[in-house]
Order: structure tokens, then C-alpha cells, then sequence
């Protein structure tokens, strides 16, 4: 029974020994089986697509929570402005325009308060000013007779849409007041074209404003009161670990060449490179900052541009470092007798620009001046004027009369091409102290600013205090 079943199921494999060789014949495989199998890989690696997905999106979640929270808060705010059509009073106020209500939450709900608060304003100032302009152009077209309406109508779209969208160029309109230009543009269009068609013109804008408004104020709700996420905070927080990041580079960087060292951390010395990338995310998050109210120790009127100050001046001592990296990695390289000979003063410049800058950043973290940093700011001068004297001695090594020659090159003469690479480096080394003292001197501006700011807000606040205290007696 087993030799007959295995007749049936058909011959799997057979040796054929010939001249005492032997030959293993496989037999093909069917059309069915390269299918499945073919089908079978696809699948297998589309379940692998989708678990390295899965784990890539778990751990970004992970890694920063705030997006899920941001997530979470979108989701609930949809929720809720879809209950506008179901509920028949809410409803029967807005028509069939309840739908910009969810298109509002949808286009201005951003992750930072100040973002959404932006938006918010952006779009309910405009579209008021947009429907207000859009019901006057009706009314005036309206009155110049049927010929002349459509004319009226578009000469009115062309002339405002060419001027809002002109003062987008404009610097100071364009950093406040970008979003709300381009809907401006859209509502009176929309608003103008429909009042020439639609005869209930002011129940059309009632309703797109009435709709905005409840969209508008339930983000601004939802955005402040689950989890706020400040973008002064954000400012705050990011230029602090810049200051830690610049400190660390260029600490590491001069260190690793001078006791070749390859024992420091590549990302912790390329932490420079997030410092030259990071303008965007700097200008954007002081623009939407002005725009959020007092919370924790910022408040309304912080001075968040002095953080663009410090932001250019951390560039350019990031610029300095990229410039010390390449010349430490270039292929030219100073002879060892003159890198020795540099090495104290130039490791003491480094360390003390690297602790000034660590110290500001403490200093930016707790908001107030460090008592140490003009200590700090003297031992960095006292270490630049140790290494003007040893760069001044150099001059010695290339005089084949002096004495100093025979200690440092057999020869006598120490090759004027190996002195140049370590000449570079000691001036970029100046550069970056010059420029670190500049970065104190932003930082201890703001600090100055915020603590006037301060001062202020609490002469403003004790008048009141003072009202309510004399009305409860």
C-alpha cells in the first residue's frame, strides 16, 4: 500500500548511476507552484513592510510623545465640531455651511499653541474684513444696474486680490499676517462671485463667519487647555540644547585632535550641524510666540526676537567650528614638533570658550546673569593671550640663527608649509573666542530685557491688585 501511494504522489527524486557517476534529476516545478510561491514571497515581504512601519511609528511615538498627544487633540476636536450636525439649532443657524466649521479645525489646528492662535486670528480677522469688503462691493455693484454688475465685481476681485497679494512680499506683513492675506484673497472671492448669483448675500457671509467662529474658538480651547504645547517653550528649550551642542563640539573637536583621541562621540561632536540648521525652526517659533499669552515665567510681551539675536550669533561661532573641522581633517597637516608646541594654549582656548558657552547656557535656562561668566569671559582673554605669544614665537622655529631651531627640528629649519595648517587652526581657534564673547553679550541682553519685561507687567499688575483690595473693603 505505502510503494503504491507512493506511485500515485508521483517520483520526487531519482539516481542514475552511470560509470559509476550519479546524477540527481529533479523534476519541474508546475505553473500552480511558481504562482504560489512567488504569491507567498509577496506577501511575506509585504508583512515585513508593514511591521517595520508599525515599529518606525511606534517608536517616533515613543521617542516623542507630544505627537500622539497632538494627534489625540485633533481627533477630539473634529469630534466635536461634527456634533454641529446634530444639533438642530446649531444646525438650523448655519445651514449647510456647518461643513467650514470642520474644514476650519482641520486647516488651522497645528501643534503649538502659538501656531494654532496664528491661524486662528489670521482667519477670522480675514474673513470678517473679506465678507464686510465682499457685501459693500455687492451693494455698490447692485446700485450701477445690471450692465455694469459684473464689471463692478470683478474690477473690485482683481484690485484687492492684487494688493493683498503684494503685501505678502512685505517682510513685516508677510512674518504676522501671510495666512491671513491668502484667506482674505479666498473669502472675498468666494463671497463677491457668490452675492452675484445668490440673492440671500448676507445669510451667505453670516453663516461663513458664524461657522469660522465656532471652528476657530473650539481649536483655540482645545489647543490650551489638553496639553498646551508653548512655542516659547519650544524657542527656549532649543536654544539651550544648541548652547550644549556647540559647547560639545567644539570642546571634542579640539580635544580629539590634540590628544588623538578617537573616543568621543561623532554625533555629539557634529552637534554643531543642528545649530547651522536650525534658523527655520528659530524664526518660525518666535513668530508664533507673539502671538500666545503669559504662561509659566514668559510672558506676553517676552522679548522673543532677542532669541534671533542669540540664534545668528551661535551660527556664526558654529560656522568657525565647521571651518576648525575641515581644517583638522585636511590633508595637509601640521608637523609635530609645531602642534606640540601650540597644543597647551590652544586646548585652554578651547575649553574656556566651550565653558563660557555652557555657562550661558545655564543662563538662558534659569532666565537670570551668571555670576561666573566674566570670570569665565577673563580666563578665555587670559587664554587668547597665551596663544598670541606662542603663535609669536613660531617666528623663532623658521630663523635657523636662534638656539630654539635645534629643539624642535634636527635639520634646523622646520618646513614653513608645515606651519601653516596649525597657524589656520590657532586663528580659527581666536575667531570663535571673539565670537563667543559676542554670544554673552546677546544672552546678557535678554536676560536684561526679560527682567525689564517683568518689571513692567508687575507695575501693571499691582495698581489692580491694589482696585480689587480696596473694593473688598
Amino acid at each position: 500500500m505505502a510503494s503504491g501511494k507512493e506511485l500515485c504522489e508521483g517520483v520526487e527524486w531519482r539516481i542514475r548511476v552511470v560509470d559509476g557517476s550519479s546524477e540527481v534529476l529533479v523534476p519541474p516545478t508546475g505553473l500552480a507552484r511558481k504562482v504560489w510561491l512567488r504569491t507567498k514571497g509577496l506577501i511575506s515581504g509585504l508583512g515585513m513592510k508593514v511591521r517595520m512601519f508599525l515599529k518606525q511609528a511606534w517608536d517616533m511615538g515613543a521617542n516623542d510623545p507630544r505627537k500622539v498627544i497632538h494627534c489625540i487633540k485633533v481627533g477630539l476636536a473634529l469630534t466635536i465640531v461634527s456634533l454641529v450636525y446634530f444639533m438642530r439649532p446649531l444646525y438650523d443657524g448655519v445651514g449647510g455651511n456647518a461643513m467650514w466649521a470642520i474644514m476650519t479645525v482641520v486647516v488651522v489646528f497645528e501643534p503649538t499653541v502659538g501656531a494654532t492662535l496664528y491661524k486662528c486670528l489670521n482667519r477670522v480677522c480675514a474673513t470678517c474684513l473679506a465678507g464686510f469688503l465682499a457685501v459693500g462691493v455687492h451693494w455698490i455693484a447692485s446700485q450701477s444696474g445690471d450692465r455694469f454688475e459684473p464689471f463692478v465685481v470683478g474690477a473690485s476681485i482683481f484690485i484687492l486680490a492684487s494688493i493683498a497679494t503684494f503685501s505678502r512680499f512685505i517682510p513685516s506683513v508677510k512674518s504676522m499676517f501671510d495666512y491671513g492675506a491668502m484667506i482674505f484673497i479666498l473669502t472675498f472671492s468666494i463671497v463677491a462671485i457668490s452675492g452675484y448669483r445668490v440673492d440671500k448675500l448676507f445669510d451667505l457671509a453670516h453663516q461663513r463667519i458664524s461657522t469660522i467662529i465656532i471652528g476657530t474658538s473650539l481649536c483655540i480651547l482645545v489647543i490650551m487647555l489638553v496639553c498646551p504645547i508653548w512655542s516659547g517653550q519650544e524657542l527656549h528649550s532649543l536654544t539651550v540644547r544648541n548652547m550644549d551642542k556647540l559647547s560639545d563640539s567644539l570642546d571634542g573637536c579640539v580635544r580629539q585632535y590634540f590628544t588623538n583621541s578617537n573616543g568621543e562621540d561623532d554625533q555629539k561632536l557634529q552637534g554643531y550641524k543642528c545649530v547651522l540648521s536650525s534658523k527655520a525652526s528659530e524664526e518660525s517659533m518666535a513668530n508664533f510666540a507673539r502671538w500666545e499669552p503669559s504662561h509659566g515665567r514668559f510672558n506676553f510681551r517676552h522679548p522673543w526676537k532677542q532669541y534671533l539675536k542669540i540664534g545668528a550669533s551661535m551660527r556664526s561661532c558654529a560656522y568657525c567650528i565647521e571651518a576648525l573641522n575641515s581644517c583638522i581633517n585636511s590633508e595637509n597637516q601640521a608637523a609635530e614638533s609645531i602642534k606640540k608646541h601650540l597644543s597647551t594654549s590652544c586646548l585652554k582656548v578651547s575649553s574656556s570658550s566651550s565653558s563660557a558657552i555652557k555657562e550661558l547656557a545655564e543662563s538662558v535656562k534659569k532666565m537670570n546673569k551668571s555670576p561666573t561668566i566674566d570670570l569665565l569671559v577673563e580666563e578665555m582673554n587670559s587664554a587668547l593671550e597665551e596663544l598670541h605669544n606662542d603663535l609669536k614665537s613660531l617666528s623663532h622655529l623658521l630663523n635657523p640663527s636662534t638656539t630654539a631651531e635645534n629643539q624642535i627640528s634636527a635639520t634646523g629649519l622646520v618646513p614653513f608649509m608645515e606651519i601653516i595648517p596649525m597657524v589656520t587652526l590657532a586663528s580659527i581657534l581666536i575667531e570663535i573666542s571673539v565670537r563667543t564673547e559676542a554670544l554673552v553679550g546677546s544672552v546678557e541682553e535678554l536676560v536684561k530685557e526679560s527682567e525689564m519685561k517683568d518689571k513692567i507687567v508687575a507695575k501693571e499688575e499691582k495698581p489692580e491688585g491694589t482696585m480689587k483690595a480696596l473694593q473688598r473693603v
